[in-house]
């Protein structure tokens, strides 16, 4: 493989001239960059980004931080940070933490060594002093979805609790009149706002009781455990809210076991607007998130912060719209 002082040398100038061409970084004649061009041309040189970032602090890549590979939000979510990032000449590396904080966190320190130019989190376990180590060591990073509470960082989100509301109106309006709420991690902004949203719907009604949520931890199993524990506490439920389309899922699963007919006897709803909820039978009424959008906006806001942005931190909330579909299309009685 060619070095740069194979290039310097068949252009005919100086290792620090291909290294200002390289990097953009200093003055270089148009007679000079033609040399340089050709002789990368000749030699089929492709600069070291690595060495050019330890050099220079720049690698042109992003890395984003996800809790769980398995969900298919988080897999909508990356292609519109790769596809955006791509745009911009930038290389995403993806990081799986598995929902466990010491494996975020060793991503956290080798990715502090400058070999990213910047991180997007869509994390469960980030805690506000890692927050505050980051903007301290001045390491652009963006926090997409979910954020810890009261830290000074730009978040991209959506209306979780305005969605939650949402959907339980909805099944209130389809005739439901004993709603359950299948919950995910009260440590995260999503499953708290969600929570809050169902819990602000239905708390003034007579059949309200605290036994009628169940934690369904964003996993397909967790809905179906949490479903089963729902109907044995409370066989009268005519409708179910999951706090995301993974448990959504794994409810309409378990309830199709347990011989339950969806949605004539329970209906059901979700929220995130993955693919998967059109995949299953009967199809999934969700609370739909803009997931690309959301994607592409965190992304360019990190690429400003890399590329000198100072703006003050900002959140910034997309609307979410409620998608009906046959989980909660009940037959009305005349």
């Amino acid at each position: 493989m060619a070095t740069i002082r194979d290039v310097a040398k068949l252009a005919g100038v100086s290792v620090a001239t291909i290294s200002r061409y390289l990097n953009k970084n200093g003055y270089v004649n148009e007679e000079t960059k033609l040399r340089v061009e050709q002789a990368i041309k000749t030699l089929q040189y492709e600069p070291n980004a690595m060495a050019r970032g330890l050099a220079g602090r720049k690698t042109g890549t992003i890395a984003l931080i996800f809790p769980d590979i398995t969900n298919p939000f988080f897999a909508e979510l990356a292609r519109a940070v790769e596809d955006v990032a791509r745009m911009y000449g930038y290389t995403v590396i993806l990081c799986n933490s598995d929902n466990q904080a010491d494996k975020e966190q060793t991503y956290i320190r080798v990715l502090k060594q400058r070999y990213v130019d910047g991180i997007l989190f869509a994390s469960y376990s980030l805690r506000s002093d890692d927050v505050d180590a980051l903007n301290n060591e001045k390491i652009p990073f963006i926090m997409l979805d979910r954020a810890p509470r009261e830290t000074s960082c730009t978040v991209v989100s959506s209306k979780h609790l305005e969605g939650a509301q949402q959907a339980v109106q909805h099944l209130l309006d389809e005739g439901c009149t004993k709603i359950a709420h299948i919950y995910g991690p009260q440590d995260t902004v999503t499953g708290r706002e969600r929570f809050m949203g169902y819990e602000q719907s239905v708390k003034h009604f007579p059949w309200y009781s605290p036994s009628l949520v169940e934690p369904g931890y964003f996993r397909v199993d967790g809905g179906m455990e949490a479903v089963e524990n729902l109907m044995k506490r409370h066989p009268d439920i005519d409708g179910i809210f999951a706090g995301n389309d993974t448990m959504a899922v794994g409810a309409l699963k378990k309830l199709q076991r347990m011989g339950v007919r969806v949605p004539d006897q329970v209906a059901l709803c979700g929220f995130d607007g993955i693919d998967l909820t059109v995949i299953v039978e009967p199809e999934i009424t969700t609370v739909a998130q803009s997931i690309y959008d959301m994607g592409m906006l965190s992304t360019r806001l990190l690429i400003k912060k890399i590329e000198g942005d100072n703006s003050e931190h900002q959140t910034h909330l997309f609307d979410v719209k409620l998608i009906p579909r046959e989980s909660t299309r009940r037959k009305r009685k005349e």
